[in-house]
């Protein structure tokens, strides 16, 4: 008795992720302009539903979907792109399906509902034409240059110069130096490739990135005056925009998140200590006070 109540209680949570994966879908398939998107998203929203009746049939239940994950996935895919918004949807799917197959023998449309899920997979990847998508290198390389640049600059500037304002100021005009010498190569080196990037687009992809990044780490300068606690906010910061970043790729590229995101760590921060050290050494030797 016990352990019937308890895969009716799993079957009512199935519906209630099918039926609230439906309206997802639908919702975003009206949102896209793509029509091979919209009707790719279509189709996958009438699989949800077909299994959400599936599963009724064994609880002979109607169940409500889950309004606050629609708006959430809802809104995460238009600001972050669908294919982040879906992907990240979709690792939800993979327990979902181990838990299913508790249910073979039990419910007869079971092994359909499986291979249903798993040919979604399949036809998520052709979703993957966003044109941010394409630029992922050239963001890559704007962010990894400017997280390593600028960390250490900033590093070696805070103990060289100990004025938050100063730091600031010379943070920023070799950040934005920086990011249009990075956008220029950009432009330079896809001119010269084979590709389907445009080279306009690949430098404005990769300055904007460095610019931004800049901006965030040069922050903790601009609003607090002792200049040991902002250097530790930098990093702070920095170690924050690599995970973040690192999280996004992972998902939308389907990569591993925690080498890509130890690597670029222990780099700016590594660079970052020995341009402490340096500023530490260079003002010694010159006998700078400011």
């Amino acid at each position: 008795m016990q352990n019937k109540e308890r895969l009716q209680e799993k079957v009512r949570l199935f519906q209630e992720n099918e039926i609230t994966e439906y309206n997802i879908y639908k919702s975003l398939a009206k949102s896209v302009k793509s029509e091979k998107n919209s009707e790719i998203l279509n189709q996958i929203a009438e699989d949800e539903l077909k299994h959400y009746n599936d599963w009724k049939e064994y609880s002979k239940e109607e169940i409500k979907p889950n309004r606050l994950k629609i708006w959430f996935f809802y809104w995460i895919s238009r600001i972050f792109g669908i294919t982040f918004g879906i992907k990240l949807m979709e690792r939800g799917e993979e327990s979902a399906q181990e838990n299913y197959a508790e249910f073979k023998g039990v419910v007869d449309e079971v092994d359909a509902i499986i291979e249903d899920e798993n040919d979604h997979e399949d036809k998520l990847i052709e979703l993957l034409d966003e044109r941010h998508l394409k630029y992922v290198g050239s963001i890559v390389l704007g962010l990894n240059d400017a997280l390593v640049e600028l960390t250490g600059a900033l590093a070696g500037l805070t103990l060289a110069l100990q004025n938050t304002q100063l730091i600031a100021l010379s943070g920023m005009i070799t950040g934005i130096a920086a990011a249009l010498s990075m956008g220029a190569s950009e432009y330079l080196s896809t001119k010269e490739e084979e590709t389907a990037r445009h080279p306009v687009f690949a430098s404005i992809y990769t300055g904007g990135t460095y610019i931004v990044t800049v901006f965030i780490l040069i922050l903790p300068y601009l609003l607090f005056s002792n200049y040991y606690v902002c250097l530790a906010l930098t990093l702070l910061l920095a170690v924050a925009v690599i995970g973040i970043f690192n999280y996004y790729i992972s998902v939308v590229k389907d990569e591993g998140f925690k080498h890509r995101f130890l690597e670029m760590t222990a780099l700016s921060i590594s660079i970052a200590l020995l341009s402490f050290l340096i500023g530490y050494f260079i003002r010694q030797f010159m006998g700078v006070e400011i």
